[in-house]
């Protein structure tokens, strides 16, 4: 058992995954594969909030915000510098706050078994953003350049800083 196990109804999403996309390296990223699953939980979550005139605009920008985080981290994974990704990493945490604030601003039109666990999935992704954006920061060299060059790989030796 991992040290800190998958949300309830984790598992069940992930199945339904295509594997197209489960078989992408980004898919590794366990904030990511939250943001993308927390995605398709809002989009049912707000349901009930477009009916009422009062609250479509919680509804929009809650799904927007949610969305936009596995987009962000997804698009930052794609960079080739550690500081680079670890921008977008930030604007994945950005997000999540921002997702957070209005599943709070919705908490009195949702039921708390649906606000409390998203609250508590936003804080899992934080928290691993948290612990990745230092390590990436640190990296300068970033993943293109530690590839083997085609001189190294073909066994020969490359010059010095190359």
């Amino acid at each position: 058992m991992p040290k800190y196990p998958d949300p309830p109804g984790f598992a069940q999403w992930e199945s339904q995954v295509p594997l197209s996309l489960r078989n992408d390296p980004l898919w590794r990223t366990p904030a990511y594969r939250y943001g993308l699953w927390l995605a398709d939980l809002a989009a049912a979550d707000v349901a009930p909030l477009w009916r009422n005139v009062e609250t479509r605009d919680i509804a929009d920008q809650l799904l927007r915000a949610a969305r936009g985080i596995s987009s962000t981290l997804a698009e930052g994974y794609g960079r080739t510098s550690g500081p680079d990704r670890a921008r977008y990493y930030e604007y994945g945490v950005s997000g999540s706050r921002e997702t957070r604030d209005w599943y709070f601003k919705a908490r009195n039109y949702l039921p708390p078994d649906v606000v409390e666990p998203r609250v508590e999935l936003l804080l899992r992704i934080i928290r691993i953003l948290s612990v990745v954006i230092p390590r990436e920061r640190a990296d300068r060299i970033g993943r293109a350049r530690r590839r083997p060059s085609r001189r190294q790989h073909d066994g020969h030796s490359a010059p010095d800083g190359a």
